[in-house]
């Protein structure tokens, strides 16, 4: 591997399922703005939409995610096209 290209800071960061309400903890370098405590350590906070607790493959669950209607705006302009 090439020297001097990884970044070395490293830390525990917590990302949020915000579908499920599912916390991990990870080592990171993704900056955060928000921070959380667990387990009276508090850690840089990163919240996401899905995960692999919320995610279809992983779970088996057909779950249809709508953001900002665009599931309602497709089916206004190719969900009627069989009912001709």
């Amino acid at each position: 591997m090439k020297k001097g290209i990884h970044p070395e800071n490293y830390r525990p960061v917590v990302f949020k399922d915000m579908s499920n309400e599912d916390v991990f903890i990870t080592r990171s370098t993704i900056n955060a703005k928000e921070t959380i405590e667990i387990d009276g350590v508090t850690y840089p906070l990163v919240k996401v939409e899905i995960s692999n607790t919320s995610h279809p493959f992983y779970t088996g669950k057909s779950k249809l995610v709508d953001t900002a209607g665009r599931v309602d705006k497709f089916m206004s302009r190719y969900g009627n096209r069989n009912k001709k």
